[in-house]
Order: C-alpha cells, then sequence, then structure tokens
C-alpha cells in the first residue's frame, strides 16, 4: 500500500493543539514532519495529563494527549529567539513542502518567517497559518485558544445551556481538533493546486471562523434574521422526540427523530404507550410541539420506569434512530469502534499503548500512526545535518543557546 504524502515533507513550527494535530494527521497519510518546539518544549507537554493525574511522571507515563497531536513526528528543539536559528527554519524549509504554524503575526514578523520570506528560499512552499482571529484586522495579534475563538467568540458558546442558565464550557481540544481537521483539508487542496500551477500556495485558518462553521446552520439563520437563536429547552422541546431522557438507572439515552409523523407510533410501540398514540393531542408533529411539556413530561416517566439495557431491544426493534449517552469507558469498548478500526497502537519509549486512530480511511491507502511523539530536541542533531548544517555551524548555534 501506498501512503497519500509519501515524499512530503513538512516543517512545524508551532505548540498546543491544533496546528501541531493537523501535522499529526499529516504524519499519518505518509508525510517526513519536523516538528521545531522551544528548546523548553511544546506548552502543551505534560499540561493534561498533569490536571488528569495527581502523581503523572513524564519520564515513566505516558503523556496520551501530547502523543495524540505529534505522533509520528521528528523532533527539533531549536529557540527562535537566538541568533541563527530563523535563518535554520529557512534551511530546513528550502526543501519542504508544507510549512505549518501558529505563531502571531508579530512574532512572525519578529522571527522573518512571513510567508514572502519562506517565498524567498522555497518559491514551491505551501505556507499554513493557524491563528485565533485571523493575520488581517484588529485583532490580529490576539493571542488565543480554543476555549476563547473557537468557542467563546464564535457563538456557540452562547447558545449551549439551559434557557436562563449560564454558557457552558467545552472539553480540552474540542475545537482545535475541529479546527485540524480544517487545516488539513486546506492543505490537501493547495498541495493540488500546486500540483496544477507549479505555484507555492497560502493556507489560512483561523479558529473563530472553524467555530461559526460548525454552527453553520444557526450562524446563516441569523444572517437572514439577524435573531439570536433560542437555547434548547430540555424540559419544553420543540420536539418531544428530539431529545434527551433519564432511565431508571441514572443513565441517559437521546432520541433523535427530527420530523414526520412516521417514528411516532413506533415511539409509544416501544415505549408500551399506546395510549399516546390513541391520543388525538399528539397524533401530528404540531399538536406535539403544541403539547410539548406535557408529552416531554410522559415520555420521561416512562423512560425512568426501566434501566437503559431494558430500552435497547425494546428501541431497536422498531427502527427507531436514538442513541445511549455513552461514557468514555463504554466508548473504548465500544464494539462498533472496533470494528471501525478506530484506535491503533504505538510502541513508545513508555512501553506500547493504545491511541485513536486517523479519523478517516482511505481504501487501499497506507495511512495510520507512524510511531510515538519525540521527546524535546530528539532528532534535532540528525535534521540539522540532513539540512547541510556542518557540525561547526551546529556547535555554533549550541553557543549562542537556540539549541538549549
Amino acid at each position: 500500500m501506498v501512503a497519500p504524502l509519501e515524499g512530503i515533507r513538512v516543517v512545524e513550527v508551532a505548540n498546543w493543539l491544533a496546528a501541531p494535530s493537523a501535522a499529526a494527521l499529516m504524519a499519518d497519510l505518509g508525510a517526513d514532519v519536523v516538528k521545531v518546539e522551544h528548546p523548553g518544549g511544546d506548552a502543551w507537554r505534560t499540561t493534561l495529563m498533569r490536571g488528569q493525574k495527581a502523581d503523572f511522571d513524564p519520564e515513566t507515563d505516558v503523556d496520551a494527549a501530547f502523543e495524540l497531536d505529534n505522533r509520528g513526528k521528528r523532533g527539533v528543539a531549536l529557540s527562535l529567539e537566538r541568533p541563527g536559528a530563523s535563518e535554520t527554519v529557512k534551511r530546513m524549509v528550502a526543501d519542504a513542502d508544507i510549512f505549518i504554524t501558529n505563531l502571531t503575526a508579530p512574532r512572525i514578523e519578529r522571527y522573518d518567517l512571513s510567508r514572502e520570506s519562506l517565498a524567498g528560499v522555497n518559491s514551491g512552499l505551501i505556507y499554513v497559518v493557524l491563528t485565533g482571529y485571523g493575520t488581517r484586522g484588529p485583532d490580529q495579534a490576539k493571542t488565543a485558544f480554543d476555549y476563547s475563538a473557537f468557542w467563546s467568540r464564535s457563538g456557540i458558546m452562547s447558545l449551549i445551556g439551559e434557557p436562563g442558565g449560564p454558557p457552558m464550557p467545552c472539553r480540552p481540544g474540542q475545537g482545535d481538533h475541529a479546527t485540524a481537521l480544517n487545516l488539513l483539508a486546506g492543505t490537501l487542496a493547495a498541495l493540488r493546486l500546486r500540483d496544477m500551477t507549479g505555484e507555492g500556495q497560502y493556507v489560512e485558518v483561523t479558529l473563530q471562523r472553524t467555530g461559526a462553521w460548525t454552527i453553520g446552520s444557526d450562524v446563516s439563520a441569523a444572517l437572514i434574521t439577524e435573531q439570536q437563536p433560542q437555547r434548547i429547552n430540555r424540559v419544553q422541546p420543540g420536539n418531544p422526540l428530539f431529545n434527551s431522557y433519564e432511565t431508571a438507572d441514572g443513565r441517559w439515552l437521546m432520541l433523535v427523530m427530527p420530523t414526520g409523523d412516521r417514528y411516532w407510533q413506533p415511539t409509544c410501540q416501544a415505549l408500551g404507550r399506546e395510549d399516546l398514540a390513541a391520543d388525538e393531542r399528539y397524533a401530528t408533529l404540531l399538536g406535539r410541539s403544541q403539547h410539548t411539556s406535557e408529552l416531554t413530561s410522559e415520555i420521561g416517566a416512562t423512560l425512568r420506569s426501566r434501566p437503559l439495557a431494558e430500552w435497547i431491544p425494546r428501541l431497536d426493534a422498531e427502527a427507531l434512530t436514538w442513541a445511549p449517552v455513552a461514557e468514555l469507558p463504554e466508548l473504548i469498548e465500544d464494539p462498533q469502534m472496533e470494528k471501525m478500526n478506530a484506535w491503533s497502537m504505538i510502541d513508545g519509549a513508555e512501553g506500547r499503548f493504545r491511541t485513536l486512530n486517523t479519523p478517516f480511511e482511505i481504501a487501499g491507502a497506507d495511512i495510520g500512526p507512524r510511531g510515538p511523539a519525540p521527546k524535546t530536541g530528539q532528532h534535532t542533531h540528525d535534521v540539522l545535518r540532513e539540512t547541510g548544517l556542518s557540525d561547526d555551524e551546529i556547535a555554533a548555534l549550541a553557543e549562542s543557546g537556540a539549541l538549549g
């Protein structure tokens, strides 16, 4: 099998999640990805795991979060503030296909790593930049995380939570990983365009715009109405068959039957509530919407009468569209995920561990994790020698403090 990006070289000057995650997916596709990070290490190293595991030891424990976003890369430690460091990056980029960064506009200029500057050493380069808000406009220098630019300022956060309640936070990396897929898609399209034109390309993705895209249905409506959509009210949903309900054992399930009347009779059958099916108030979608509070209460009381395990065969027997609200230990052991090759094994310095596989498949192609994430600066000397630096030049960088 052939890897789709075999022969493609990527230089990544980025930290945290979104841009590195996109580069990790490029490595999954077979690209040679070189990660350039500060000698002190990418800030994402150990951040999440220290918060989730009190006795986390980076020397012996798998840093699972960092591994996911940096697997399959080679690592170079380089302090861009030091003399000769930026010039070294340029030499690395000279024979690369893709340069990906999440540096803010002022730092890109300070380190002389702009699109124009790198085009001077590689006219065919795909230059990929990720920022919170963009490289133009009043906030081009503003720092951001997915919590701020993707989740909060994109409008998503204002729509999440019960009506009248506070807005709800997202999970770590949720916006970053959605944005990484945007970065990957844009980069692959740019590679195709370079093949067609022979010219280098520029790709720009922002956390804020990606956030707006993920709620595109709401945003599209707001562009016309200029109105804020209402939050979803679980007690008074517009459609009681598009709602979450608790079961007798404290578990939750989600009914997802948004339109039409064809689900109504089968739902009543599954619930054992033929009386609801015979009630004229609930015979149509409009009627169910007009009497949503009463019907939601009836469905909720019925579902609370049995544990989740007893509802599964009853709901499935009627071919209803629904899903349990899975907890992560269940997701990890879900036979459907296993059947769809959702997991992969990696052999790292800390031992063999399981991780998420590439989130898509290409029939007949060699894609998937190539190996563990690099230790900070693990491949510095090898990569610099490949780049053409002599031992004296490497020694001079070390003496200047550029190598830490």
